[in-house]
Formats: structure tokens, sequence, C-alpha cells
């Protein structure tokens, strides 16, 4: 049976260049727009000031036809998720957002509704990182503890947002994000890595999955696999790999 769940998984809110969210802006209207939702549900838990996180979100997206509100506006963040179509989960650090998470019940909550088809997801960075299988291939330091590492698996792979390629004439000698990765893929549990440059993207449709933006992705895989995808890549046989 086809999957119903749509999503944008963007590698970051900012690219050089481009002002907020302005790359991907195109798949963001495509996105909500051919979904009927004129209203958003932001979600800044990734970091400590919501109301200031949401009012940037404001600014960016509601002269774009969206209307924006926070999850912390509402009595009961279940309540929030059931009463919107589309919910936005921003970046910053991905252990205490996804710590949050966990404490209101919504991990399990928004991957039912997404996989049901009943919930659109957006996710930048941190939210990116929450989305996929696990935490473990975040850039971010574990400044608190979640009660577990899996994410809300809307995917069944990692993904390493703001991946950065390594630029031979650099004079840094500390590890590389490249070595990072393969020390998580020498581990027993670990999935393949997606690592999304700035500017990029990955849509999500049903069984269907692109690499979408203004900039291309790597995927990273057992046995010191590496392959580069510009973008408008297909990428979906990742859906059929047994690590979910």
């Amino acid at each position: 049976m086809q999957s119903r769940r749509q999503a944008l998984l963007l590698s970051s809110s900012n690219c050089h260049g481009y002002s907020m969210l302005e790359f991907a802006k195109q798949e963001i209207c495509s996105f909500l727009e051919r979904n009927g939702v004129k209203k958003l549900l932001f979600v800044p838990y990734a970091q400590n000031d919501f109301d200031k996180y949401t009012a940037k979100i404001k600014e960016v997206m509601d002269p774009w036809g969206f209307e924006v509100s926070g999850i912390h506006t509402y009595d009961n963040p279940i309540n929030a998720v059931n009463s919107n179509k589309a919910i936005f989960v921003g970046g910053g650090n991905t252990f205490l957002l996804l710590k949050r998470l966990y404490e209101n019940n919504l991990v399990d909550h928004i991957r039912n509704k997404v996989n049901e088809g009943n919930l659109l997801y957006m996710g930048s960075s941190a939210g990116t990182n929450v989305a996929t299988k696990s935490i473990h291939t975040t850039n971010d330091m574990p400044i608190i503890y979640p009660p577990s590492f899996d994410g809300i698996k809307i995917v069944p792979f990692n993904i390493n947002p703001h991946y950065l390629d390594k630029v031979e004439s650099e004079t840094h000698k500390g590890e590389t994000r490249d070595q990072r990765i393969g020390e998580y893929l020498e581990m027993p549990h670990a999935s393949p890595v997606l690592g999304l440059r700035e500017g990029s993207l990955l849509k999500v449709d049903g069984d269907t999955l692109l690499i979408k933006g203004v900039a291309g992705a790597v995927l990273f895989e057992k046995g010191n696999k590496k392959t580069d995808y510009p973008a408008d890549s297909d990428v979906s046989f990742l859906l059929n790999a047994n690590n979910a």
C-alpha cells in the first residue's frame, strides 16, 4: 500500500545569498497550497525564546499567504497538532527539541498523523534531524538528555543537515564531517546517512523522495560508500532500506 506521508526536510532555514527560507520558497508554497493549507503550526522547541522565534517565522511566511501560530500558544500541544493540517518544526538544538517533543507526547503522535496523510510535516535543521530514524548524526552538542535518540521516523534513515564538503586546501586538521559520519556508520545500529548541503531539501511524497533546492546531497553507506546526488535527483530507493 502506498504511503500517504508528505514532508519537506530542509537542511536549514538560511542559505548564503538568500533571505530566510527564500531558497525553498517555491517548494514550500507549492507543498502547502496544493494541500489547501492556509494555517501553519510552528514548533519553536529547539530554541528557548518561543515568542521571538515564532515571530521571525511569521514575518517571513505570513506575507506568503500562510497564517503562522506557535504551538506554545495552545493550551495543549496534542490539540494544537490535531487542529492544524501542517506543522513546521524549526531549528536550534536537536537534543533540546527532541526532549520537548517527547515530554509533550508528540513523537508518536506526529508520526502517526503524517503516515495517515492527516498532517504535512516541514522541518529545518534540527526539525529535519528529529524527522528521521534517529538524531545520531546531528551536528549539535548534547546540552540536555532526551529520553531516546529515536526520531519521528518519517524516513527510515538518518540525515546530516548543514553538510560541508572537505576543502582540500584548508589548514584545519580536526575531524571532518565525513569522518564523524564514518564513525557512526561503524555502529551496528547505523543506517544510511544523507548529508544535505546548505540550500538543499528532501521532498517526501508518499513513496517518492526527491532532492530539491539549490544544492545537492551526499549519501553515506556502510563500507565507505559515498555517492553525490545533485538537486532534482530521485533517491526513493532509500525508503526501501530495512533500517526503520
